[in-house]
């Protein structure tokens, strides 16, 4: 029998008891469980770095992976907790977007409310859903329950902005989802997108990024144009990226995340 796996993501930091309370519900709950960290370090509240980071590592996680995701600045509000059933695997948290765009690229097929208290600790707190829903309904989940027995399939749940870019001929309208160390710009428009919209390899680009326009070549390697030169390709989670060559993006253009973005042909 395969060893479950359930992984972790959240904004708690490591300082605190919070990640380790989580781990306790689970593992008393499906002691055989393998509990992976993908980050504990997404900045506090950023739904949209959660959500990146969660769609970068999900997808190299064997099949039948269960991810909790918690980054909830609406805790303790009438949002819905929910469990999200895709092609691979299980994705359980708040209903405010954070799982959505892992689960579109691992196609999405029901989406549930958690309701069911059973399967949830008997004293839910107030502040604290990771531990007393979240991490209890990712045991159950890997020891075999059905996700039907958690609550009813929903069609309304929030399916953010960034999750979903706008793609017209020869356009593409998105969002800066992410700024890594080296100061790369990553934006939430995928390779799917970027054929959509017809652009061809190697084309010259307009960008434009809070209200400022840039010009850029679309390329395959930072090296293929001088140091310090912008350029725009696909980085190694198949998001289009804005970079600059041995340079910082972020830094020369004065971008942040949740900024729009729209290239189109030079």
């Amino acid at each position: 029998m395969t060893t479950p796996l359930i992984t972790l993501l959240s904004d708690f930091g490591l300082r605190d008891p919070y990640v380790a309370e989580m781990k306790a519900i689970i593992l008393t709950i499906c002691p055989e469980a393998r509990v992976v960290d993908i980050s504990h370090s997404i900045n506090k509240f950023d739904i949209r770095m959660g959500a990146f980071v969660l769609a970068s590592a999900a997808r190299y996680f064997p099949k039948g992976t269960v991810h909790i995701g918690v980054v909830d600045p609406g805790v303790g509000t009438p949002r819905r907790a929910i469990l999200a059933e895709t092609k691979h695997a299980l994705y359980v948290g708040p209903d405010n977007g954070l799982l959505m765009l892992a689960a579109r690229e691992d196609e999405t097929r029901h989406v549930y409310s958690i309701v069911n208290p059973k399967l949830i600790l008997p004293a839910v707190s107030s502040t604290f859903h990771g531990r007393d829903v979240f991490a209890p309904v990712a045991a159950h989940l890997a020891r075999g329950t059905s996700p039907m027995d958690f609550g009813p399939e929903i069609h309304d749940y929030v399916v953010p902005h960034f999750a979903a870019p706008l793609t017209q001929a020869e356009k593409v309208m998105g969002e800066v989802l992410y700024i890594d160390d080296f100061g790369n710009i990553i934006t939430n428009i995928a390779g799917s997108d970027w054929k959509k919209a017809g652009f061809k390899p190697k084309e010259r680009l307009s960008i434009r990024l809070r209200k400022k326009s840039f010009k850029a070549s679309s390329c395959s390697a930072y090296e293929e144009v001088a140091p310090k030169s912008l350029l725009v390709l696909f980085g190694s989670r198949d998001f289009v990226e804005i970079a600059v060559n041995q340079g910082s993006a972020a830094k020369t253009l004065g971008v942040k995340i949740g900024d729009s973005v729209v290239i189109s042909p030079a």
